[in-house]
């Protein structure tokens, strides 16, 4: 059983968490940022129909969705020392958050695989053919007509995945990584105070995703509004 509840402690908490944000920020803007790298090289073979290709990028995809992210960690946190010893390389002292970004860029990019996927289509085919029609290369009739308007469907379902990763990221404490779902459980067993500790945190990551939220909110409205459209 935990201490008394004293509200006290709730702000207390909440100022001994602010510094692990860092940590938490981290994880997602790394994990986003290769996620993205990941799913475009991923989606490529779905888009063109490439063989062999093509059925090694649906099953990255489909165990990446079809998985538990925390199952994940531990494959990755546990597996990856192992299959590095292999080839002589001793990774069994490298910090745990290098293996929790690189899961969750894994993880983030097989969905991301998807959004590209559909945005890309949404595009009328049409436009791309009256880009060829007018002279415009492969690359240009994508980086002048569709990547602006895939780029206007795609905003949205980015937005959503960036506050999901945020939260996701309290798994990382599973491994070992000190963020902030970690920092408060560590305060939450030494004082015995768990409920202050949790509303502590809620409160953190309540914060944090409206923040995001209005920040994408903001910038769908800019993108709307200049309309991204084709040059």
């Amino acid at each position: 059983m935990g201490a008394p509840f004293e509200f006290s402690y709730v702000m207390d908490y909440f100022v001994k968490l602010l510094p692990t944000i860092s940590t938490t920020l981290l994880i997602v803007v790394s994990a986003m940022v290769l996620g993205l790298i990941i799913s475009s090289i991923a989606a490529l073979p779905q888009m063109y129909n490439i063989p062999v290709l093509k059925q090694l990028s649906k099953l990255y995809v489909s165990f990446f969705r079809g998985t538990p992210i925390l199952i994940q960690l531990f494959l990755f946190y546990y597996g990856v020392p192992e299959i590095l010893g292999l080839f002589g390389i001793n990774a069994n002292r490298a910090p745990a958050i290098y293996f929790v970004i690189l899961t969750y860029s894994l993880h983030s990019g097989a969905f991301m695989v998807e959004m590209i996927r559909a945005s890309v289509a949404s595009v009328d085919r049409g436009q791309v053919e009256a880009a060829y029609a007018m002279g415009m290369s492969g690359p240009q009739a994508f980086f002048r007509i569709v990547l602006p308007q895939a780029y206007v469907t795609a905003l949205p379902i980015f937005a959503n995945m960036v506050i999901g990763s945020l939260k996701d990221t309290s798994l990382a404490f599973s491994v070992g990584v000190m963020e902030m779902t970690g920092k408060s459980s560590t305060l939450a067993t030494i004082s015995r105070h768990f409920i202050e500790a949790y509303i502590s945190l809620a409160l953190i990551y309540f914060v944090l995703s409206f923040v995001l939220e209005r920040v994408f909110h903001v910038l769908e409205r800019k993108v709307q509004k200049r309309g991204f459209a084709p040059i």
